[in-house]
């Protein structure tokens, strides 16, 4: 994309450089469709968001740009994000990664930078923190995750990195969930690990 008009409106409505912008920015056509695949998967799914309205859900997306790129990097990346809640306290919509499996756009990645630079060969290209934070979205709690695994079948095959609490990265772990025999299991690598079947599962509140 070069510096339209259109970017550098999108630059002056967020506060931010045009270059930025750039990057960022989605041209009105993958916006319309990104909110048509959003909406089908919304519609197909109802039992994620009961009570929900989409019509509320997609004005406020119409009105934050940086939300609406998110939820694309999300998609783009295998994640399938549809909308799990709303805190009526914010009047916040609640989006998680809802793909079957793992995002397949994010697997092989170690669980953060300090995990990936401990690592003296076979450095993987990413790692999950900070990919999440390109992204601007926030990786799944074990609470969520657990949430997640309400609405239906996840990771059967598969497993995504959880946020770790700081008492057990401290010792050099790192926490992981995935779906097998019928249950949810929680389990522990160093953080420095990396596996073609693992990725991370994303929040976004909008």
């Amino acid at each position: 994309m070069k510096i339209t008009e259109d970017v550098r409106k999108y630059a002056a409505e967020q506060g931010i450089a045009e270059e930025e912008a750039l990057k960022k920015g989605m041209s009105s056509g993958q916006r319309e469709e990104l909110l048509r695949a959003l909406k089908a998967r919304f519609e197909k799914n109802m039992n994620r968001h009961k009570g929900v309205e989409w019509a509320k859900i997609q004005a406020k997306l119409k009105a934050n740009a940086e939300k609406l790129w998110s939820l694309n990097e999300m998609e783009r990346t295998g994640g399938e994000p549809d909308v799990v809640g709303h805190d009526k306290k914010t009047g916040e919509y609640i989006f998680f990664d809802c793909s079957a499996e793992s995002p397949k756009g994010r697997t092989s990645v170690c669980y953060d930078r300090e995990g990936l630079e401990s690592r003296k060969e076979h450095k993987p290209e990413n790692n999950a923190i900070d990919m999440a934070a390109a992204m601007g979205i926030e990786l799944l709690t074990e609470e969520q995750y657990q949430e997640l695994q309400k609405l239906g079948d996840f990771d059967t095959k598969t497993s995504s990195w959880v946020k770790t609490p700081s008492d057990i990265r401290k010792l050099g772990g790192a926490l992981y969930c995935d779906r097998r025999y019928g249950r949810v299991f929680v389990g522990h690598n160093g953080a420095q690990s990396y596996y073609s079947a693992r990725a991370f599962r994303g929040s976004l509140r909008v």
